[in-house]
């Protein structure tokens, strides 16, 4: 199994940026991929990034691909998310992914961290 723990939410103003980061631990080869949802209140969970675990490909939701940025540590089995420009309702509980090769979706799954952004 792999384990994913989420870091770094908090209350940040509209037009400003928070550093989301994932640890992963556990049986970190069966990862082929990471990446970031997120569901606001009364939404559905949206794919915000994801990124090869060792290839090296990235790929954004339309809304956030101009403004956020996911990066991977490697040595350290974490991924980031660097969010800037953040609007109001990007308030969400964001939530670290994994999945395995082979795989159709993500199934692994943090227990989710809370941005807030006030207007």
């Amino acid at each position: 199994q792999v384990q994913l723990v989420e870091s770094g939410g908090g209350l940040v103003q509209a037009g400003g940026s928070l550093r989301l980061s994932c640890a992963a631990s556990g049986r970190t080869e069966y990862i082929n991929a990471m990446g970031w949802y997120r569901q606001a209140p009364g939404k559905e969970r949206e794919f915000v990034a994801a990124i090869g675990w060792s290839a090296n490909w990235r790929k954004y939701g339309d809304s956030v691909k101009d403004r956020f940025t996911i990066s991977r540590d490697s040595a350290r089995k974490m991924v980031h998310l660097q969010m800037r420009s953040l609007e109001a309702d990007e308030t969400a509980v964001y939530y670290c992914g994994g999945k395995r090769l082979g795989a159709d979706s993500f199934d692994y799954w943090g227990p989710g961290t809370q941005g807030t952004v006030s207007p």
